[in-house]
């Protein structure tokens, strides 16, 4: 049969690996206790009502087929969104209808940006995909399917758990298509400040390739609200080229089964987007657009989400504070937690504890010296209730102890 091979060259996804590594092995843990997971980053805090409200009242578009590049009134709902976030007036303001594009998911856009970004090429040196590690698996799939070759950037402690942007040279500069940067990044939180942003967009711009940042944990932070890649490259004098961010209402609005994100900047990009979704892609069906375009337009449930996050650490803290292989991340919702051997614990977590968690070294690859930057750690995601979150906590806690 004749397939594509790249797809070979993908690995197991990581919650097929965990899902090999725990086998038939049964949950351990107190006795009679249910199982805790903590090994997928999916909101558990439920979504606001006004998205069943926003759905139910438009249910009627239901009959239609939905636009390519979404409904006018949720472009201008994220134009103006990203316009207040980002301070982003006086003429820097996003151009709805040419610098935005509402995602069926976040997933959807990032894949896809390397079909559109990576050069059709048939050479002996292939255009390069840089992403960091550990990484979203997303980036390494869209990479291989396009036929690039992916540049691994570590993103360890010493670099503040970003990737060293002054670590790549200048023939791998040349060579670079797309680089995916995460911030607040998962699994481990770091947060690019304006200086770190600013070398990444000064970069594309001067390499010439495609600066994608994925914000999709922008609005959960611990403190200072997170630095955007939009809001550094206004500032710059040919404004967006070369630069997209991506969000999603997943996060934000705890609404991982709505499916909806959106890509904004590059007017270049997005018009090119546009045109390989309208041959193959899934645009983002009308009562959802409304759902979206309600949950933009809302600032209050996202007050009560990060408060919601700012407790759930605040209970690590008090659980695994005092352990040299804890600390509190200023985005997202991981605990990156240092256990020695992420794999070995994972087993040990469910097996003894009950605790499903997702060993670090399944969300990155080897280095060429052979060592796996995520290997010490295990993810822990902070996506339960308060009392299911503190009673994993202390199992977890318990488990490091013995």
């Amino acid at each position: 049969m004749m397939v594509n091979q790249r797809l070979d060259l993908l690995t197991d996804y990581p919650f097929q690996r965990l899902r090999d590594l725990l086998g038939d092995a049964p949950a351990g843990g107190p006795k009679r206790a249910e199982p805790i997971s903590m090994a997928l980053g999916e909101p558990q805090l439920g979504a606001p009502p006004l998205l069943m409200q926003a759905l139910t009242a438009a249910a009627g578009d239901f009959g239609r087929y939905p636009a390519v590049n979404g409904t006018p009134g949720l472009r201008r709902a994220i134009a103006e969104w990203l316009d207040r976030r980002y301070g982003l007036g006086a003429g820097q303001g996003i151009d709805p209808d040419l610098e935005v594009i509402p995602l069926n998911g976040t997933r959807e856009g990032l894949f896809a940006l390397a079909q559109i970004a990576v050069p059709a090429v048939r050479a002996a040196t292939r255009p390069l995909v840089l992403t960091p590690n550990p990484f979203y698996q997303c980036y390494l799939g869209a990479a291989t399917m396009a036929g690039a070759e992916t540049r691994l950037i570590p993103a360890i402690r010493e670099s503040g758990f970003l990737p060293d942007l002054d670590s790549l040279d200048a023939e791998t500069l040349s060579r670079a298509a797309l680089m995916y940067l995460c911030s607040p990044g998962n699994p481990q939180g770091a947060i690019a400040d304006r200086a770190y942003l600013t070398r990444a967009v000064d970069l594309a711009k001067a390499n010439d390739f495609v600066l994608a940042l994925d914000e999709c944990y922008a609005e959960i932070y611990d403190e200072a609200p997170p630095v955007g890649g939009l809001e550094v490259a206004a500032a710059t004098p040919d404004r967006f080229r070369n630069v997209v961010v991506f969000h999603s209402l997943s996060k934000r609005s705890s609404a991982p089964g709505l499916r909806s994100g959106f890509m904004a900047g590059d007017p270049e990009m997005v018009k090119r987007f546009a045109k390989l979704r309208s041959f193959g892609g899934a645009p983002l069906p009308g009562p959802i657009a409304a759902a979206s375009e309600a949950l933009w337009r809302d600032e209050a449930h996202v007050e009560e989400t990060r408060r919601h996050y700012r407790a759930l650490f605040d209970l690590a803290d008090d659980i695994l504070g005092n352990r040299p292989g804890y600390y509190r991340p200023a985005g997202g919702f991981f605990v990156w937690l240092d256990v020695g051997d992420g794999a070995a614990f994972a087993h040990r977590a469910w097996t003894e504890a009950g605790v499903r968690v997702l060993p670090g070294g399944y969300l990155a690859r080897e280095e060429p010296d052979g060592s796996n930057p995520g290997e010490r750690y295990v993810r822990l995601a902070l996506v339960q209730d308060h009392a299911t979150t503190g009673e994993a906590l202390k199992r977890l806690a318990a488990l490091m102890d013995s």
